[in-house]
């Protein structure tokens, strides 16, 4: 048995990890604690969290829990968006040169979270490009939002048909996934971190993961803690 803390971005990513991600790696024996979100600042003593756009907070919460619980059974992992990552993120400025291929840009860029945080409890975790690209592994999910958004679905579809997976809809400031669906869809926007994961229990993890080579490769990792000695 490994007990799991995750850092989530935000509402969204924190209730899809609790909702969707719990729940499937408790049959594995591995437990999430409740997912919480990134800090963003530390006032008096106090941290705050959600959103945020600097780094150093995140890092220094993520250090502070790595101490408090040190256990050789607990690990500890994060939900980040690639779109408009934090400009003092590490590696961050030689990434930029590996634009033309985000695999490798976002594997660069986990490694070098990994390296600035520096302990093998911990498994960085970068969204590519951020979490609205897991809906678009089926947006027929979409369908649950109203009979009368069939054109909008339609938009979607041919969207993802354009990428051999929804890990390539870039992000740009207004390509990105996300920006995409709030066109079709305005209201996204203001209810993401209720629809966003609703939808997203509508794809399945199992759809998610098949298209979503990234997501698909970190989920592995954290299914297999259990094996870990």
């Amino acid at each position: 048995m490994k007990r799991l803390y995750l850092i989530a971005e935000g509402q969204t990513e924190q209730t899809f990890a609790d909702t969707l991600i719990k729940p499937h790696l408790a049959l594995r024996q591995v437990y999430m604690q409740n997912p919480v979100l990134v800090a963003n600042t530390k006032k008096k003593g106090r941290v705050h969290r959600g959103g945020g756009r600097r780094y150093a907070p995140m890092r220094n919460d993520i250090i502070r829990l790595l101490k408090q619980d040190k256990k050789p059974d607990v690990y500890f992992t994060t939900m980040i968006d690639l779109y408009a990552l934090y400009s003092d993120f590490p590696g961050l400025t030689e990434a930029e040169q590996m634009q033309s291929d985000p695999f490798k840009r976002v594997k660069f860029l986990e490694q070098k979270f990994a390296e600035d945080i520096d302990d093998p409890q911990f498994i960085p975790y970068l969204q590519l490009h951020e979490y609205e690209a897991y809906l678009f592994s089926d947006p027929t999910c979409f369908e649950y939002l109203g009979a009368e958004s069939a054109q909008a679905v339609e938009t979607l579809q041919n969207i993802a048909s354009q990428y051999e997976t929804p890990d390539l809809i870039n992000g740009g400031e207004h390509t990105a996934p996300s920006k995409r669906i709030i066109d079709v869809f305005p209201d996204y926007k203001k209810a993401k971190t209720t629809f966003g994961p609703q939808l997203a229990a509508k794809v399945g993890l199992s759809v998610i993961r098949d298209r979503c080579s990234h997501f698909n490769e970190w989920l592995s990792k954290l299914e297999s803690l259990d094996a870990t000695n």
